[in-house]
């Protein structure tokens, strides 16, 4: 206990010392503020990446990257001009409709019942919107583009989820989707337009 206590007074006394200003300028003393800032700041941003996602949040988020990919997925069945983006986008109907079914049952086995979206986010419809209005080449980069951000977003939240998420049925889907997503984003990485 006392250790513990030592460590916490330490701790206290380097933090409220890198806080204090030096009476007079002296470069190494800012750069070691600066880096102390830095730190703090890193720290902060790991406290919030260990954060456990609600199981609310995180459904509505795979939700809405479902709904989009299929919505984007039958776009890129008409419209894409690379026949390898035509191919994915079947691709992608396919699996994110089993994945959105899948979710809706894990979802209804939460107590209580989370309740999905039936709508895009904001930000998922600019995007389909985006992805709407551009044609040919343009089209096919947009598309490239906006799918592996989706899937890198869809895998963080699947990741997360998966090890510190609050509802087992949604972290058996997460398990069950990661691979999945994986996948998309494999495929997507090796892609050549």
């Amino acid at each position: 206990m006392r250790l513990i206590l030592t460590a916490a007074a330490a701790s206290l006394a380097i933090a409220t010392a890198a806080c204090q200003k030096p009476a007079e300028t002296n470069p190494a003393a800012d750069n070691d503020i600066a880096l102390n800032d830095g730190l703090a700041n890193d720290m902060d941003m790991n406290a919030l990446a260990v954060t456990p996602m609600a199981a609310n949040d995180f459904a509505s988020t795979i939700a809405g990257s479902d709904m989009f990919e299929i919505a984007s997925g039958k776009l890129a069945q008409t419209t894409a001009t690379n026949p390898g983006l035509k191919a994915f986008g079947a691709m992608l109907v396919t699996d994110h409709t089993k994945s959105s079914s899948e979710l809706k049952t894990a979802a209804a086995a939460v107590s209580p019942a989370v309740t999905l979206p039936t709508a895009l986010p904001a930000e998922l419809q600019a995007k389909l919107d985006a992805l709407k209005a551009a044609k040919g080449a343009a089209f096919d980069s947009l598309f490239l583009e906006q799918q592996k951000d989706g899937h890198s977003k869809a895998l963080d939240a699947l990741n997360s989820y998966s090890s510190s998420g609050d509802a087992a049925s949604l972290k058996a889907f997460a398990d069950k989707a990661i691979p999945v997503v994986q996948g998309h984003l494999d495929k997507l990485n090796a892609m050549k337009l």
